[in-house]
């Protein structure tokens, strides 16, 4: 098959490639295009229709990864791209999009990040091509933004003035176990129109995590929770500490508000997937760096 890879450059797009291209021609959508032999890399501003279905011309399966954080507009943008992508995939004659979605997103009160991740599932199913979604909570990964912020605290912070979400329950998922479900649903024709729960085998707090990860690396933080710390001054604080940039901060902060965690495990039923342990993912990921 010839699958595009849209968000190609990413946390998860560049080891997906790396992970299909033993099997499949894969062609990798991104802004700014790489050489690299055995891939076809196309530049593309989603954003714009003609360069979207220039950039889906000939492929059988989309996977769709585009992920606009860092932006003030990154909702309305997203949500440009995945009617965009919709409507380019059908004149294509796509078979299947695949898209990487965000857990919690049935929430009465949704964060606008999680609330902005459920719109652009739906832009994408808008057009006739069937959709396989899967919703997926924190992936631990180098470069993983969450992840990385949270590494980042553990090293540099002896203590730590968190506010609430740290105690509320996420289900974490390690890269190469997200990869194998991404890859094993394309083309996947029983997957094809559903939506599928994608979390690692543990549930946990924020706080259990950075207490896993703080051992790990042979730390031992002092943690005060506080009940009044905004999202912004939340992702001020971040931004202060840690490498990520408050602009990406503020919106994965407000989102965490949600518990994350998979209520369904049907993918399960469909791929043989490992269950990668909360710390063997993250040795995995800081072994990585």
């Amino acid at each position: 098959m010839r699958i595009a890879v849209l968000g190609a450059s990413g946390v998860i797009g560049a080891p997906l490639i790396d992970r299909l291209r033993a099997d499949h021609d894969v062609v990798a959508v991104a802004r700014r295009a790489r050489h690299d032999d055995g891939v076809e890399w196309r530049s593309a501003d989603l954003s714009d229709e003609a360069a979207a279905v220039r950039a889906l011309d000939g492929s059988d399966v989309v996977v769709h990864l585009v992920h606009s954080l860092g932006r003030s507009d990154y909702e309305q943008h997203d949500l440009r791209i995945a009617d965009n992508v919709a409507r380019a995939a059908a004149t294509a004659g796509v078979s299947q999009i695949v898209y990487l979605g965000g857990l919690g997103d049935d929430s009465p009160t949704l964060s606008k990040h999680l609330l902005s991740r459920r719109e652009t599932g739906f832009a994408l199913a808008s057009g006739p091509v069937p959709v396989t979604t899967l919703r997926a909570g924190m992936v631990v990964g180098r470069d993983s933004a969450a992840f990385e912020t949270i590494v980042a605290l553990v090293d540099r912070l002896p203590a730590m003035i968190c506010p609430r979400w740290v105690s509320v329950p996420t289900q974490p998922i390690a890269l190469e176990d997200a990869l194998a479900i991404v890859s094993g649903v394309v083309g996947l024709e029983a997957a094809y129109g559903e939506t599928f729960d994608v979390g690692g085998p543990e549930v946990m707090t924020y706080r259990e995590m950075i207490d896993r990860i703080a051992r790990i690396r042979g730390r031992r933080p002092l943690i005060v929770e506080v009940p009044v710390l905004t999202p912004r001054l939340s992702s001020w604080w971040l931004h202060l500490v840690t490498p990520v940039k408050a602009s990406v901060a503020r919106p994965l902060i407000d989102g965490l508000r949600n518990p994350t965690v998979a209520r369904e495990h049907r993918i399960r039923e469909l791929l043989d997937v490992p269950e990668t342990s909360f710390d063997d993912a993250v040795r995995a990921a800081l072994s990585d760096r």
